[in-house]
């Protein structure tokens, strides 16, 4: 019976914090048809590409969230950070790279600038092909409140 009332609670506290079914479906059904940045990669879509090499390609988003803003993507199509692979380890490496070379080309490189990839539901990923945001430009706002102790 303990051993029971144990599991139920592993459970249920494992259930909390699963992806939600709407959020698991609309995932699934993304994945499925295939990245948008795919689509840029292969030139299915548009996009104005600021860099790009064998693994990495980097352009600008539809929607601007800074003065400057890009999208930092490995070709390689990755969902997510928890489906990196260590033979992936290289490219995320080049990631970093390729946003320095940015900043540094869009002049925020001392002023300073933002890295950020949103990974699955409480983050508001939307997108399931690994991406960097390089944000700068201006002064941003905290990434998060503050929270009082």
């Amino acid at each position: 019976m303990k051993k029971l009332l144990l599991a139920i609670l592993a459970l249920s506290c494992f259930a909390t914090y699963a992806q939600s079914k709407a959020y698991q479906k609309q995932k699934a059904e993304k994945i499925a048809e295939g990245s948008v940045f795919t689509k840029i990669i292969n030139r299915e879509l548009p996009a104005t590409i600021a860099y790009e090499d064998e693994e990495v390609i980097a352009f600008l988003p539809l929607r601007k969230q800074a003065s400057v803003h890009f999208l930092i993507v490995p070709k390689k199509e990755i969902h997510t950070i928890n489906d990196v692979e260590e033979e992936d380890a290289l490219v995320l490496g080049k990631l970093f790279l390729v946003a320095k070379k940015l900043a540094k080309e869009n002049g925020i490189s001392e002023t300073g600038y933002r890295l950020a990839m949103n990974i699955n539901e409480d983050a508001g990923q939307s997108v399931f092909h690994l991406h960097m945001h390089l944000l700068g430009g201006e002064k941003l706002a905290p990434m998060l409140p503050r929270k009082e102790k």
